[in-house]
């Protein structure tokens, strides 16, 4: 596809939506149309098949928000004269009211190997102008590769609530590739050190012309990393990489919740010949404790009192994580009532939670006298207790 050609394509027009579409109407319509147009629904149906292909193609720009935002940037160049006109297809400038342009610029960023990618990420290359051999010569640009970096790990951790609550440091113990230790990460023999690749001059990208275009690969010398190792290191075979296992702390801040993930930039995975290490993953499963719950940073306990003591009152000793505290029973209290104490909960970097504290009556024990049951009966009736007065109706 030439330069004109998709400057020309209206892909909003192609998905029948507006300029000023949501992403979310951009998507239901290319659904819609790439259903209705399926080839499996449309068997031998090339005008069909001809649709499904464009629906595609425009979603694949427009649909993704960065794409659609240098899309719309470059249109409306084109559209308000940016770009006086079109040079033939083997041309690499164009004339533009303010004098020449390099479309390079534009498709491949103006910072040689490693700059910007610009439209270059957009079409792969398509817009380099064909008119150098390696990377570095002639016209195009072409971007250098980075180092291959290392993957993230995920690892699982168990806590108690209260390690949880208050924070802790713990260690984890892994085997995952790590830097190797014989070379420092590079990959050369120590005493060696690699050297530039000849064929990229470290670019990692070496061009190919086919017709008037250039495309830039991966160099194949050097497997894209820009650099050569003749003498590798015998431990890691030139990688600059060795499984073994470490051990490392892990800072887990006050308040973490259950299914919550820690994340430990580079202690994950080393990465190819010193490229960054990945990231390290760590979910934390939060064990349940005999006394304490939790209500983001409240914290909740439940507390056992007799009938008599919610009836005349009582101050009873509480725990906490960092203690105990009295709390102050009122006079007339009811069951499932609950008692407040500030700043006694957990504390987070939004600020510290409260203690809650649930009033539960603790039913006497079966074993307990008949004599004594009766006795306690009798002295509730003489006093006018009616457990059931004015429920359901009743006198």
């Amino acid at each position: 596809m030439s330069s004109r050609e998709w400057v020309e394509k209206d892909y909003y027009a192609e998905l029948g939506v507006s300029k000023s579409a949501t992403q979310d109407e951009i998507r239901k319509a290319y659904r819609k149309l790439a259903s209705d147009n399926h080839p499996d629904k449309n068997p031998g149906n090339k005008a069909a098949e001809e649709k499904f292909k464009r629906v595609g193609e425009a979603n694949s720009v427009i649909g993704d928000p960065a794409k659609r935002k240098e899309y719309d940037e470059f249109r409306a160049q084109v559209s308000s004269g940016g770009f006086g006109g079109f040079a033939p297809p083997g041309g690499g400038r164009y004339t533009t009211t303010g004098g020449d342009f390099d479309i390079g610029d534009l498709f491949g960023g103006a910072g040689g190997a490693g700059g910007a990618g610009g439209f270059s990420d957009l079409f792969g290359g398509l817009f380099n102008q064909g008119r150098g051999g390696a990377a570095g010569g002639g016209g195009a640009r072409a971007r250098a590769q980075r180092p291959r970096g290392g993957q993230d790990v995920e690892t699982a951790l168990t806590l108690s609530f209260r390690e949880a609550a208050l924070g802790e440091t713990v260690q984890i113990k892994l085997s995952s590739a790590s830097p190797c230790l014989t070379c420092h990460g590079s990959g050369a023999r120590p005493g060696t050190s690699p050297k530039v690749c000849g064929t990229c001059h470290g670019a990692g990208v070496t061009q190919r012309t086919q017709g008037a275009f250039g495309f830039a690969e991966p160099c194949t010398d050097c497997g894209g990393t820009g650099s050569k190792i003749d003498d590798p290191c015998g431990d890691c075979g030139g990688s600059g990489v060795t499984d073994r296992a470490r051990t490392i702390n892990v800072k887990v801040p006050a308040g973490v919740q259950d299914g919550q993930r820690i994340r430990l930039s580079g202690q994950g995975e080393a990465g190819f010949r010193g490229a960054p290490s990945g990231d390290l993953y760590v979910t934390v499963t939060v064990q349940k404790d005999a006394v304490f719950d939790r209500d983001g940073a409240d914290l909740l306990v439940d507390l056992p009192v007799s009938y008599p003591e919610l009836v005349r009152g009582s101050q009873v000793s509480v725990p906490t994580l960092t203690g105990r505290v009295t709390v102050k029973v009122p006079a007339g209290s009811r069951d499932g009532q609950i008692l407040r104490v500030r700043g006694r909960g957990i504390a987070r970097k939004s600020g510290t939670g409260d203690l809650k504290v649930t009033l539960r009556v603790a039913t006497p024990p079966a074993g307990m006298a008949e004599a004594e049951l009766a006795a306690y009966d009798e002295a509730l009736r003489a006093a006018g207790f009616d457990p059931r007065s004015g429920w359901a109706g009743s006198a």
